[in-house]
């Protein structure tokens, strides 16, 4: 199996699994490394010091280093909005969602609210003589996506109108 796929395994389990102090850094997936370092500083394996970092042990960022790399982040979100639109694969649609969700950008599919004109894009209509679903959106035909709370793409939905 190619190493960049065992690698984004790891990443996944990062947030779920404990890490073995006695591990080298080759078995111990990229997420936890700052918190395995920091058990060995306070020279525990339990859990990381209470105490604050070190400020100044923190590197400063320039702020045009720091606009480069929101850029490029931007570049890479809306990289994998054109992948995901064409990907075939409900497995590879998962790994693209679960990717993006790790760094913000999660999915809307507002299937069941009431549609927001601001928030969603009507697509289409379906006729209904139930009172009670008249406004609600029927179906997501086209996933939108949120960085966060700002709307990068508006999910286009057919709604429920009264008859």
């Amino acid at each position: 199996m190619a190493s960049w796929f065992r690698a984004g395994e790891g990443e996944r389990r990062a947030a779920t699994e404990e890490v073995n102090p006695d591990a080298t850094a080759d078995e111990v997936p990229t997420g936890q490394i700052p918190a395995l370092a920091d058990r060995a500083a306070a020279g525990t394996g339990g859990e990381a010091p209470a105490s604050e970092p070190d400020v100044e042990a923190v590197p400063a960022v320039a702020p045009a280093e720091l606009e480069q790399a929101l850029a490029d982040r931007q570049s890479l979100i809306q990289l994998c909005l054109y992948a995901l639109d064409r990907a075939r694969s409900g497995g590879v649609v998962e790994r693209i969602e679960h990717g993006l969700a790790g760094v913000g950008v999660t999915a809307v599919r507002p299937d069941g609210e009431r549609f927001d004109p601001a928030c969603h894009e009507a697509g289409g209509a379906v006729a209904t003589d139930d009172a009670a679903l008249d406004g609600l959106v029927a179906e997501t035909e086209v996933v939108g996506f949120a960085d966060r709370e700002h709307l990068l793409r508006a999910p286009i939905v057919t709604v429920y109108t009264k008859r």
